[in-house]
């Protein structure tokens, strides 16, 4: 079935992108953190521990966790956790064609709590993936956006290479504009291409004809 593109009134980066970017890094994000969400990653860890703690990845959102698989095999001297708030996502099958790559691990976690435990035990991912996240299209949906939410620096912190992929160009264009405010590097969007799509939304979005997007950036 093809997917429809996305529709906004927004034809830019959103004008307040930066004020909020801005506040959120002036500011202590005091969420309270679960209890849930923070066995979940204590187990994660715990499992990269286990396999001897190599370079880590960290694929967020990683839906049904055929990305985490395609990046573990991508990757083999790399141990990938893929993380996602569904239990149903995460249970679904991958249709992975062979043995599973056994460098990799999934949990069931809210990536707001995630993010910050991982910064707050001092975790420095080599790799961050955010592919095909909730654009959240509407003009007054910014804050609900990665870039605008306030979890956001805690990202920039963990640093390592960030890549984010999207088939909505603003979206790429406002989390370029945000990392490069709060890491000081020079980020830019570009389009992007493959003929060996790492996520059922990106074969998707392929299928359909939509034009992809990605910003990458190795921070300090």
């Amino acid at each position: 079935m093809n997917s429809s593109p996305i529709n906004s009134s927004q034809n830019g980066i959103h004008e307040h992108l930066q004020m909020l970017v801005a506040r959120h890094a002036a500011s202590e994000f005091r969420k309270p953190v679960t209890d849930y969400n923070r066995q979940a990653f204590d187990v994660s860890i715990a499992a990269w521990q286990a396999a001897g703690a190599p370079a880590l990845i960290l694929d967020t959102g990683c839906g049904v966790g055929l990305s985490t698989l395609n990046l573990a095999a991508h990757y083999p001297d790399h141990f990938v956790i893929g993380i996602d708030q569904s239990e149903d996502r995460l249970a679904r099958n991958t249709h992975w064609p062979g043995a599973q790559p056994e460098n990799l691990c999934f949990v069931r976690a809210d990536l707001v709590d995630y993010w910050r435990l991982a910064l707050a035990a001092g975790i420095k991912p080599a790799r961050q993936y955010l592919l095909y996240p909730n654009p959240w299209p509407k003009i007054g949906h910014l804050a609900r956006r990665w870039h605008g939410h306030a979890v956001f620096p805690s990202i920039v912190k963990l640093g390592g290479y960030i890549e984010c992929r999207s088939n909505w160009q603003i979206y790429i264009d406002e989390f370029a504009a945000a990392l490069s405010q709060l890491s000081g590097v020079e980020v830019i969007g570009e389009s992007y291409a493959t003929e060996t799509p790492f996520t059922p939304f990106e074969r998707k979005y392929l299928a359909s004809g939509h034009g992809l997007w990605r910003c990458r950036a190795q921070l300090p």
